[in-house]
């Protein structure tokens, strides 16, 4: 059975492409920053840095471009893709308020923006400039949630892929919008005197873990797309695949639940929601990865066309797979916590890689360069492979979490090459990371070609 979304030919399509560049645009920033982070963590190197506080402020924009403004510009790519033409300049809007939100928080530490505070998920500096920025970007993100959700199209027949698919994209949507009003409800019951990092960590947590399902959601329309589009034939009827989305999407209802039941600052509350993350992630993926492996295992040689695709979904699979299972090895502060989310979040990057390079042609663009697009999944994922190992056996050692310099007590054999291995495995992944932009780039420097095909 094959999985396939048509390809719309009007302002849909050009809201796309907006959404797809930007979410270029801040993995190209979030490259620069990690650059910087990669060696101010790497042993001899680290000392060329100034302070601790560098490092932590690029790591805050580093990750809420690589994850957050990345993740939910291409959601709403696909969720262009998936819509009617109705509520159009809402999502023109929503695009223009989530580009100018990136765009500030990428450049407020040039303007003086400082006091990064590490808080889960949704890492803040607290500087009235960066939080402008992210308020605007979460304004755009509630408008394309809500249109994404009002411009819905019929599903259709159930026996057809497209309608698996376009339901995967609406659980993923109504994902979305359980996180936006658990950040609200966060907000609205946080007592008054906290401040700083206690804050922002029960801010985001319920509301962050919430976000994690959305990406996983998208990530598994990502790979059932690449796999038909790779050649790879599965077993798996649409109407299975539905459900095993229903399954994905019967987790997040329970966190009203939650919040009703607990208050934000409880034990409770903080337990449940990771809970919730640990057992209810895991009902979609798992399933949907095991038909995966299985249709990967009976399929011959991907077209030469198509070996980008096959690379990235096999790449992200392996990534995403290794970040579950370290999940299950962290135990207290350590490094193997970071080792756990960079597998899961960089499989679910490589997925919406390589459906970017399924995308473009499509759009209107030129076909992305074979043999390079097919070298980057390897080299990217590869790459992360060895910075999540290093990651792992540092912290095997006891390398703390969130420091740098010589807060990391880089002070045996252990440690030094463990955390070496990180240094090294990152700096391939960068080049990796870059590689991408540079195909995608090289791909839409074509001018806009409104006869493309679908």
């Amino acid at each position: 059975m094959e999985f396939y979304l048509p390809i719309p030919d009007n302002g849909r399509r050009q809201l796309a492409v907006g959404w797809l560049i930007l979410g270029l645009a801040a993995l190209l920033g979030s490259g620069i920053f990690s650059v910087l982070l990669v060696l101010a963590r790497t042993p001899y190197v680290q000392n060329i840095f100034p302070s601790v506080d560098f490092f932590r402020t690029a790591l805050v924009v580093h990750v809420d471009l690589s994850v957050l403004v990345w993740f939910l510009a291409f959601g709403g790519a696909l969720w262009s893709l998936n819509s009617t033409p109705r509520f159009l300049a809402a999502g023109r809007i929503a695009l223009l308020l989530a580009a100018v939100g990136a765009l500030i928080i990428a450049a407020a530490p040039f303007f003086g923006a400082g006091e990064p505070l590490m808080s889960n998920y949704i890492p803040v500096l607290q500087h009235p400039l960066f939080l402008a920025g992210l308020l605007l970007f979460a304004a755009g993100f509630g408008v394309l949630t809500l249109r994404a959700m009002g411009a819905i199209p019929p599903v259709g027949p159930w026996m057809e892929g497209a309608a698996a698919l376009r339901f995967g994209l609406n659980t993923a949507a109504v994902s979305a919008m359980l996180a936006l009003i658990a950040f609200a409800w966060s907000y609205f019951t946080l007592p008054e005197f906290l401040h700083g990092k206690p804050y922002y960590e029960l801010l985001f947590w319920g509301g962050g873990h919430v976000l994690q399902f959305t990406y996983t959601l998208l990530m598994l329309v990502a790979w059932l797309w690449l796999a038909s589009a790779s050649g790879v034939g599965l077993s798996l009827s649409p109407r299975v695949a539905l459900i095993f989305f229903g399954f994905g999407l019967i987790a997040v209802f329970l966190t009203p639940i939650i919040y009703y039941s607990y208050p934000v600052t409880s034990v409770e509350h903080i337990k449940l929601f990771t809970w919730l993350m640990q057992y209810g992630g895991s009902l979609a993926a798992l399933p949907l990865s095991l038909a995966l492996v299985h249709g990967l295992w009976r399929a011959g040689r991907a077209p030469d066309e198509a070996q980008p695709l096959r690379a990235a979904l096999i790449a992200s699979m392996i990534l995403f797979g290794a970040g579950g299972v370290i999940g299950f090895l962290i135990t207290g502060t350590n490094v193997t916590i970071p080792a756990h989310y960079h597998g899961s979040i960089v499989g679910v990057t490589l997925a919406f890689m390589g459906l970017t390079y399924y995308l473009l042609p499509r759009l209107g663009y030129r076909r992305p360069d074979a043999k390079l697009a097919r070298l980057q999944p390897y080299l990217y994922g590869g790459g992360q492979l060895l910075h999540v190992l290093g990651l792992v056996i540092s912290g095997g050692y006891g390398v703390q979490r969130k420091v740098a310099g010589a807060a990391q007590a880089l002070d045996t054999v252990e440690r030094v090459a463990g955390m070496g291995l990180m240094g090294l495995g990152g700096l391939i992944s960068v080049a990796g990371g870059f590689l991408f932009i540079y195909v995608c780039y090289r791909a839409l420097r074509e001018p806009w070609n409104v006869n493309a095909k679908p």
